[in-house]
């Protein structure tokens, strides 16, 4: 439910017809339970307009996620003749004052 409602305002916030449209690219978080459409539908709409996505995942599940969200992305994209490529990095968070290393995927197209 709070996934769909994210979707919903992330859509919202986004339109081209809206006035506080984004100026800049967010990084896109992916948890172990995400939607893997929802986050595919995110990576594509982010390449879109910005022809550059972040992806970022904790966790061995999250990373399964952001995997198969890639994936899908990929597919989404392949109908507007887009075709990507996608860089992992380490990145170092600080979550409650802890260290934690995470998985990056940059995603640009090709």
């Amino acid at each position: 439910m709070l996934e769909s409602l994210n979707q919903i305002l992330y859509n919202l916030y986004n339109s081209p017809s809206l006035p506080f449209g984004r100026s800049t690219m967010d990084m896109i978080k992916v948890s172990a339970s995400s939607r893997t459409a929802a986050v595919a539908g995110a990576i594509a709409g982010v390449v879109r307009e910005f022809k550059r996505a972040e992806v970022q995942a904790i966790g061995a599940g999250a990373v399964n996620q952001a995997v198969k969200a890639l994936a899908l992305a990929t597919g989404y994209l392949k109908n507007d003749n887009i075709q990507i490529v996608c860089v992992p990095e380490f990145a170092d968070v600080t979550i409650d004052d802890k260290v934690r290393t995470a998985i990056k995927f940059v995603v640009e197209p090709r």
